[in-house]
């Protein structure tokens, strides 16, 4: 076949195509022109008027073309708000707490705490510290208050503590003798310092003398507390703790009551009430831990103490604030032979976390009986050595003292008014804790684990003659042996 046939060909091919191609032509323009038709017939019928209503037809619809704009980012933020508005009330909510606490910080920080002074530059307000001098927390509070410009005197008991008052070296700190366990001398005390109060102080030489003020009155009951189980404490031991840490401080607060209730201020002149601030460890008494039955204990009383003490001294308008403490860096206020109790309230047998703790902890185990330690010693030195052992956190270093000084200040103007604040490393942590974690959940965490094997009971010996002396014997108290080594083990 030649050239030119098979071009024919291709030209006879390609015809039926172009004939479809102008066909479609053809009908898509036949279709256009019948459509406009109908459209105009339409359009003619249904706005002609000798049309009965229900004979007309109805207008065509037209489409209008709908026109895509793309969204701003303010449009789409508001389209998400309005379909998410609960989690965005949510997180309005939780931004406004967290800036409101930074402004109030920010603020807090640059707020100018100092005591009121007189016209000639004299010392007008006096705060009490009714505490330990031994204790760091007692001598930072007292020499950052007097700092600020007030006279601090701190409740003394024995010479050895006016003496370590005195060694302080400051003219405005003094001490306070008051024998609580002998109330008229007590009495006589206060009555003294309230004569001190009601008679106008010269600061200085030829110059006006000046009214004090009674500005408030802070408790710091003992934070030393022993770490043992319950079994191997002696008797005479809870009987000394209820003594010292507990029944002291009550009795404290019972003679100052006096004075806290009367008007010491001439007639006519506005009266401001003292403040009353106690004091008290919160870690332990939050989560109630093995093997610290005496800090648990005496912790818990006190809060309730002091709930009662706020009930009734509210109807006098005299507030009450206990001040629930974590964990704080008392560095500069111990001595270097003790680098591991600087740092935490609870306990002054704070072990470091390596591994002479784990002797120290291993070695006091070593002291108690044989059942004892089998039932106990294993759980005893795990939980003291644990990353999260009562009374401290591993790697973190407790809260510098210079918070808990301004927000003693800030209860003293009146600038926190709450009954209850928490301060210090682990004080809010480990209260939330103590309230919503299961009790199961944080022994486990501090290390605790079941005993599976005790060791089997083994008699005792007593004294039966006179046992069976003391039988049908009525008694209103229980005698509490002297012996130190006496506990409910006995040694067979």
């Amino acid at each position: 076949m030649s050239a030119d046939d098979q071009q024919f060909l291709d030209l006879l091919s390609s015809v039926p195509d172009h004939i479809r191609r102008y066909s479609d032509d053809v009908a898509d323009q036949i279709n256009a022109q019948v459509d406009k038709a109908a459209i105009a017939v339409r359009d003619t019928l249904a706005s002609a008027k000798w049309l009965p209503e229900y004979a007309r037809p109805s207008p065509p619809r037209r489409e209008i073309p709908i026109e895509v704009i793309a969204l701003t980012r303010y449009e789409r933020v508001r389209d998400w708000v309005s379909r998410h508005k609960v989690l965005t009330g949510a997180a309005v909510a939780v931004f406004g707490i967290v800036l409101y606490r930074s402004y109030r910080s920010s603020r807090l920080r640059r707020k100018t705490r100092r005591a009121k002074r007189a016209r000639n530059g004299g010392r007008l307000e006096v705060v009490v510290i009714a505490g330990s001098p031994t204790l760091p927390l007692t001598r930072s509070l007292a020499l950052d208050m007097e700092r600020r410009g007030f006279i601090v005197f701190v409740v003394c008991n024995v010479a050895e503590d006016e003496s370590m008052v005195h060694s302080m070296a400051r003219p405005d700190i003094r001490p306070l003798t008051i024998d609580v366990t002998n109330p008229p001398r007590a009495g006589i005390a206060i009555e003294q310092f309230a004569n001190y109060l009601q008679s106008p102080q010269a600061p200085a030489p030829k110059t006006k003398p000046n009214l004090l003020t009674l500005k408030s009155v802070i408790l710091i009951p003992s934070l030393h507390y022993q770490t043992s189980p319950i079994a191997t404490i002696p008797p005479s031991s809870f009987a000394d703790l209820f003594n010292t840490h507990l029944l002291h401080p009550i009795l404290t607060i019972q003679a100052f009551l006096p004075l806290l209730t009367a008007r010491l201020t001439p007639i006519g002149e506005k009266w401001y009430p003292p403040k009353v601030m106690v004091l008290t460890p919160s870690i332990i008494s939050s989560i109630n831990p093995p093997f610290h039955a005496p800090e648990a204990t005496v912790c818990s009383a006190l809060s309730a103490f002091t709930e009662v003490l706020t009930s009734e001294l509210r109807p006098l308008s005299i507030p009450v604030t206990h001040m629930q403490l974590g964990t704080f860096d008392f560095t500069g206020f111990t001595s270097s032979r003790q680098p591991h109790a600087s740092s935490s309230l609870s306990s002054p047998y704070q072990k470091s976390i390596a591994g002479p703790g784990i002797d120290a902890d291993a070695t006091e185990t070593l002291m108690w009986p044989d059942n004892a330690r089998h039932a106990y010693g294993r759980n005893f030195v795990t939980q003291n050595t644990s990353a999260i052992s009562a009374g401290r956190i591993r790697g973190l270093k407790g809260t510098s003292l210079r918070e808990l000084h301004a927000a003693v200040f800030d209860v003293m103007d009146g600038t926190i008014t709450s009954g209850t604040v928490r301060l210090g490393l682990g004080a809010g942590i480990y209260s939330f804790v103590g309230r919503w974690v299961p009790r199961g959940l944080v022994a486990w965490m501090m290390g605790i684990r079941r005993v599976d094997e005790l060791s089997a009971w083994q008699t005792s010996s007593y004294d039966n003659s006179r046992e069976g002396s003391e039988i049908g014997e009525s008694h209103e108290f229980v005698a509490v042996p002297q012996d130190e080594e006496s506990n409910v083990w006995k040694q067979t």
